[in-house]
């Protein structure tokens, strides 16, 4: 089997996923075509050094792929080490046959447990501890006073792998569960995880903690501003790490101002985030540069699922990592 890596080899990103001993079983197993310097990959290099090959092995950043170029180089499968491919794979790529699949199930993971550190970082305060300690204080609640997750109500916006996997980890703090989407689980699922549909506005009115998990497309473009700020109870956490451009960032950004409630940012409008934002000083935001997840650890994981996955789509198996035009159609859009 004949397949393309179109990341640098010897680029430090790739190396992050491809270690030496990945890199070694790609060769063990399939016959290899590497994109050759340290650039990104363009649309010509892929009808160039795709041709010929069974499988693609894709990056962040890579150029959507349509069936135009299929059809050049007859690749029978997308492999992406990334988490959607809403802004991947074009919809009529499917049509073709052509099989995908993604990180997306590991990277769901991760980011899942991302969300559970920022609730309990929100919630206990914990970098102003750190930082009080450091610089020599011993502030014993006094003017941050810490809050539990344990039995509190949760507010999910938006229900796709990231928010399943959230729901389960939060099983082991008993908490409520509000959900809002516009694709809902069952009700035998609402059921066993302790689940509660609900209107977005209901979510923002009566939850302490709510977190953000939407696909951007255009559909969910600006979907939250200030009628949902002002909806949230003094002392509430606020948590996006879906998408910048899912909230009208300067209508938060006025709420903010009002330190009514706290707020863990991992993404934004822009990336990086300006360096005069004021959600890099704002006493109650804690902004981190989009690292929810996966952990840094967790991408070679992911690069040999993906070999392995290619493996089984090469013995005609099921993959588990195998991304469906519907499921596909529901990711997020990069813009």
């Amino acid at each position: 089997m004949k397949v393309y890596l179109s990341m640098p080899r010897d680029a430090e990103l790739t190396k992050t996923f491809f270690p030496p001993e990945l890199i070694e079983k790609l060769e063990d197993f399939f016959d290899m075509v590497y994109l050759p310097g340290n650039k990104s990959a363009t649309t010509e290099d892929f009808l160039k050094y795709a041709k010929g090959c069974d499988a693609v092995i894709t990056g962040w950043g890579h150029p959507v792929i349509s069936s135009d170029m299929i059809s050049a180089t007859k690749i029978k499968l997308i492999a992406h080490t990334g988490g959607t491919v809403g802004s991947l794979v074009a919809p009529d790529v499917y049509d073709s046959g052509v099989k995908v699949i993604s990180g997306n199930r590991l990277f769901a993971e991760s980011v899942a447990e991302g969300v559970i550190a920022y609730m309990l970082m929100g919630r206990r305060r914990l970098p102003h501890y750190v930082n009080n300690v450091r610089e020599g204080g011993w502030d014993l609640q006094t003017t941050h006073p810490t809050k539990g997750l344990l039995g509190e109500t949760v507010g999910l916006v938006g229900f796709g792998t990231i928010t399943r996997a959230l729901i389960e980890m939060l099983q082991a703090f008993n908490v409520k569960i509000m959900l809002y989407s516009s694709h809902l689980p069952s009700e035998e699922y609402c059921k066993k995880y302790n689940v509660t549909t609900a209107s977005i506005n209901d979510i923002f009115s009566k939850c302490k903690i709510v977190s953000i998990h939407s696909a951007m497309n255009e559909r969910t473009r600006g979907m939250i501003g200030k009628e949902q700020f002002d909806l949230l109870c003094d002392g509430a956490l606020f948590i996006n790490t879906a998408r910048g451009k899912i909230i009208k960032e300067e209508e938060m950004i006025d709420a903010l101002k009002e330190n009514r409630f706290d707020a863990v940012l991992d993404v934004y409008c822009s990336e990086p985030l300006e360096i005069d934002s004021p959600l890099r000083t704002l006493d109650n935001v804690y902004p981190m540069p989009h690292v929810a997840g996966p952990t840094f650890d967790k991408r070679p994981r992911i690069a040999d699922a993906i070999i392995d996955n290619i493996l089984k789509f090469e013995r005609g198996e099921e993959m588990e990592l195998e991304i469906s035009k519907c499921a596909a159609a529901r990711m997020t859009v990069v813009g």
